[in-house]
Parts: C-alpha cells; sequence; structure tokens
C-alpha cells in the first residue's frame, strides 16, 4: 500500500510540476511578447526622433548664424597676433632662394607676375602655403592665442575667430604671391587693418566659399590695381563707392554660408560644445577647399594680366 501512494503521489507531483513549468513558460512567452512589442514601438519611434533631433540642430545653427555677425568675427580675428602678413618679409622668405637679387627687389616693388614669375612657379609656392597653413588650422586651440582669452570674443566661438584668423592669414598670403600691393597700410602709412582692407578681405573670403558676387569684385578691383588706379581710390570704392553695397552683399551671404560649410557638416560637435565646431577632419574639409578656390581665381587674374600686358 505504501509502495502505491508513493507512486500516486510522484505522478501527482509530476502533473503539478509540468503544469507549473507550462505556466511559467507561458508567462515568460507573454513577457517576451510584451517586450517585442516595446521594442518594435521603439524603433519605430526613430525615424520621428532623427527626425526632431534634425529640427532641433538646423534651428540651433540658425539660431547661431543670426547671432554671429561676419564683419564682426573678422574684426576680432585680425586682433589675434599671428595673423597680419608682412607682404616684403613673406615674399622674400618663399622668393629669395628662387630668384636672383635684382629679380627679388622687382618682386617686392611690382609683385611676383609683373617681376617675371612664372604662374607656373606662383601655383607651386601657393599651393605649398595652402598645405601648410591647413596644417596650422587643423590643430586649433579654441583660446591659445587670443587677448582676454575666451571673453575677449563675447558670443562668437572661440575657435571660429581663429579658424578666420587662418582663413585672413592664406587670404594675404595667396594675394602677395599673385601680386597685390601690401593690405595693411592706410593713408597715414600705419600697418594696420582700416576698412578698406577689411572689405577686401570680406571679398577675398566671399570668393573662398564660393560667392559670385565677390569673384566678380575682385577681378575689378584686381583689373583697377594694374591700370594704375591708386590703391587709396581702390581703398575708397571699397568702403563708400560702387565696390561697398557688394561688400555688405558678400558679408550677408557669407553669414548663411559660414553656418552651412562650418557649422552644420559638424553641427553634432556644435550642440553638446559650442567651442568645439572647428575640428581637424572638419578643417580641412572646409579650409583646403575654400583656399585652392582663392587660389584659382587669384591665378587666373594674374594670368590673364601678364597675357594682357605681353
Amino acid at each position: 500500500m505504501a509502495e502505491k501512494i508513493s507512486v500516486e503521489m510522484i505522478r501527482s507531483k509530476a502533473t503539478q510540476l509540468a503544469q507549473t513549468t507550462e505556466q511559467v513558460v507561458g508567462k515568460v512567452s507573454s513577457a517576451a511578447g510584451q517586450a517585442a512589442e516595446k521594442i518594435s514601438s521603439a524603433a519605430a519611434l526613430l525615424p520621428q526622433a532623427a527626425g526632431q533631433a534634425k529640427e532641433k540642430i538646423s534651428a540651433a545653427a540658425e539660431e547661431m548664424t543670426e547671432k554671429i555677425d561676419i564683419e564682426t568675427a573678422l574684426r576680432k580675428a585680425t586682433q589675434l597676433p599671428y595673423v597680419r602678413i608682412h607682404r616684403d618679409k613673406f615674399l622674400d622668405k618663399q622668393f629669395s632662394k628662387k630668384v636672383a637679387p635684382d629679380q627679388l627687389q622687382a618682386i617686392l616693388d611690382k609683385g611676383a607676375p609683373a617681376a617675371g614669375v612664372s604662374i607656373a612657379v606662383i601655383d607651386k609656392t601657393a599651393k605649398d602655403c595652402i598645405t601648410n597653413e591647413t596644417a596650422r588650422v587643423t590643430g586649433l586651440s579654441a583660446a591659445a592665442g587670443v587677448p582676454g582669452g575666451l571673453a575677449m570674443i563675447g558670443t562668437i566661438p572661440a575657435d571660429v575667430v581663429q579658424y578666420f584668423g587662418h582663413v585672413l592669414r592664406v587670404a594675404q598670403k595667396l594675394a602677395y604671391l599673385y601680386g597685390w600691393p601690401d593690405l595693411s597700410e592706410n593713408n597715414e602709412g600705419e600697418e594696420q587693418f582700416d576698412d578698406g582692407t577689411m572689405n577686401l578681405l570680406m571679398l577675398f573670403i566671399g570668393v573662398m566659399f564660393g560667392v559670385q558676387a565677390a569673384t566678380t569684385a575682385v577681378s575689378k578691383i584686381a583689373a583697377q590695381l594694374a591700370s594704375q588706379v591708386p590703391k587709396q581710390l581702390v581703398k575708397q570704392a571699397l568702403t563708400k563707392g560702387t565696390i561697398y553695397p557688394i561688400v555688405k552683399q558678400v558679408a550677408k551671404q557669407l553669414g548663411i554660408k559660414m553656418t552651412k560649410e562650418i557649422f552644420a557638416q559638424g553641427v553634432g560637435k556644435v550642440i553638446p560644445v559650442v567651442g568645439g565646431a572647428v575640428s581637424g577632419g572638419l578643417t580641412i574639409a572646409t579650409f583646403l577647399p575654400m583656399s585652392n578656390r582663392l587660389r584659382k581665381h587669384l591665378s587666373e587674374i594674374a594670368n590673364n594680366i601678364v597675357a594682357t600686358e605681353a
């Protein structure tokens, strides 16, 4: 009898265990189903969340554009100690080992193209300068070299000011290589960036950003200088003459393009850390082609002038 009861008990326990296991499996299946539904729902929301994030990023970029005044950014950049390029020292360094002393003096007096330096040699020198300046700009440090540190630049990100400092450097170098006069002299002969110089640099940067109005204006100014129009008259046209309205138009377009071509491409870095807008890779992606765009235009102008005078 004891043996029979024991077997029945075992069967009963086995039945209960089977039922319990079935219940557990059912609950696990139910939980898995609910989890799958939640995952599916979350996955369905991802595109919507991505779209909302993109909208927020675009709004942030637009807001930044409104706050950043390109003219102010350039003015701040000119205050950096390394921005101004001394024309004669720069040209002497670039050509002293490439030409005879008398030709070097001619380069300093009237520019490399007019002194008989071939455009091919100038192009090669210009490309080397761009490579060197690109290497410098990729190593930007947000507050390095800024008088007064970050407080000095107010609402404009520090690395943006430094970025445009290097843009101004390469613009001056290219201008001097292709025969432009000293950009930092004003009527009193003081070495500084006056309004005329700033507006000319604005046009150079406009060329770098692909603004057609700037490209046309730079060609026009070059033609005036080549026809011996006094430099101060050219600067007057840049500050209150026929070219001045073009400068203002270019400045406005640059405010928009600056966000699209610098901030928008690295906007993921702009949002968490405003000062991290310009990374090494992003800098190369913008600075190098921009510099080459200006180089090609100035080279074309110089080549045309040389051909005309030949």
